[in-house]
């Protein structure tokens, strides 16, 4: 049974935020909010952790595409190699936002994405999803909830994610509705911006 706890984003309870982070300490997966879709996140330190989440959506963990939520870019060179002043100025004109940027990967990686070339690096304009990597200490990974309806592709109220995630994470966050468009990705690893999804982040800042 996962805890379900509610939390308001306009001022989120510092006791609550300790629950959640107390709970991905021990490994342990949530689901919580974003500004743009429910996802589904864990430490990025724990392999364990890791590991569950790369099983519940059906891939190996090596080949996953998760991203790497952060609390701003101030610890960027953990994860990502040196980048140069315009795509500085994008990410600091867009985070936090709702994308995610794809950027060339650092060889300081933890040790389960060593090999990966490139990193999906989020910022959301979530107070909840911020307090909670900010008090962890480091990025989450974490992938969006997909809806098996495949005329509603995500789930946005918190009591169906927790009725049909229930056995499967051990925590969800009831922060009310969520988004039901992803965050837009932009491939910025080579010399010009790319876009590989539109989602909700507007296309103008580029």
């Amino acid at each position: 049974m996962a805890e379900f706890i509610r939390i308001y984003e306009e001022n989120p309870n510092p006791k609550e935020i300790d629950r959640v982070v107390k709970v991905l300490k021990r490994g342990g997966l949530i689901i919580y909010p974003t500004d743009t879709v429910y996802g589904l996140g864990c430490d990025i330190n724990n392999l364990r952790a890791l590991e569950r989440v790369a099983q519940i959506k059906g891939i190996k963990l090596e080949k996953s595409n998760f991203s790497f939520v952060c609390h701003d870019l101030s610890n960027l060179s953990d994860y990502v190699k040196q980048i140069d002043t315009t795509t500085f100025k994008i990410l600091k004109r867009a985070l936090p936002g709702p994308y995610t940027f794809i950027l060339p990967g650092s060889n300081t990686l933890p040790n389960p994405f060593k090999k990966k070339k490139t990193v999906g690096i989020r910022v959301p304009n979530n107070n909840i999803a911020l307090e909670i990597v900010k008090k962890l200490g480091n990025p989450i990974i974490s992938t969006s909830i997909h809806d098996e309806d495949e005329v509603i592709e995500y789930t946005t109220d918190p009591e169906l994610i927790l009725e049909k995630w229930d056995k499967l994470v051990d925590l969800v966050i009831d922060a009310g509705y969520g988004g039901n468009e992803a965050s837009t990705v932009i491939d910025l690893s080579e010399d010009e911006p790319v876009v590989i999804r539109e989602g909700k982040g507007s296309l103008e800042i580029f």
